[in-house]
């Protein structure tokens, strides 16, 4: 963590926290929206693989949710990652990632990492790859969704992240 994060708390979403997700993950602009709906469940059923990150005051102002593949249970799926405005530009995401992978690491064995990307979203791009170098991990990218499966509307392609083994 660097002096910048040290005012910061990273531990497991609860319920209680959703609908503050729920306004990160909206006011960053960058995230497809869920319900709110959602966001209370996740932070429910997939507390034990999410992180969030709280100020002085206990109150969120980042989070990482992901889950484990149940057909890959080595592997963490990111769902998403977002960080309020705020607290932006103190590599916050990166420190929320490595904590949740290692956690998940000690937790469920995992030692690969997956997510999806949208062409052009550079900020995750970055994230995603500077993980991978931290931690000794492979990079490989393909075209998990490509823009036609999508059938609300124009979607720009899910690029896949796998990255892994990781150095944990």
């Amino acid at each position: 963590m660097t002096a910048a994060q040290a005012d910061l708390q990273i531990d497991r979403p609860a319920t209680a926290d959703g609908a503050a997700l729920w306004r990160i993950a909206r006011d960053s602009e960058a995230l497809d929206l869920n319900s709110s709906y959602s966001y209370l469940l996740w932070c429910r059923d997939f507390a034990g693989t999410s992180a969030v990150a709280r100020d002085e005051r206990g109150e969120p102002v980042g989070f990482v949710t992901g889950y484990v593949r149940p057909e890959r249970p080595h592997t963490l799926l990111v769902w998403q990652v977002a960080v309020d405005g705020a607290y932006r530009g103190r590599g916050l995401a990166a420190s929320l990632l490595d904590q949740l992978a290692a956690r998940v690491h000690r937790e469920h064995g995992v030692t690969s990492v997956e997510t999806t990307i949208t062409p052009g979203n550079t900020a995750s791009e970055r994230l995603f790859a500077s993980f991978a170098e931290r931690h000794g991990a492979a990079l490989e990218r393909e075209v998990l969704f490509p823009a036609g499966l999508f059938p609300d509307g124009p979607h720009d392609p899910e690029v896949l992240y796998r990255i892994g083994p990781l150095s944990v």
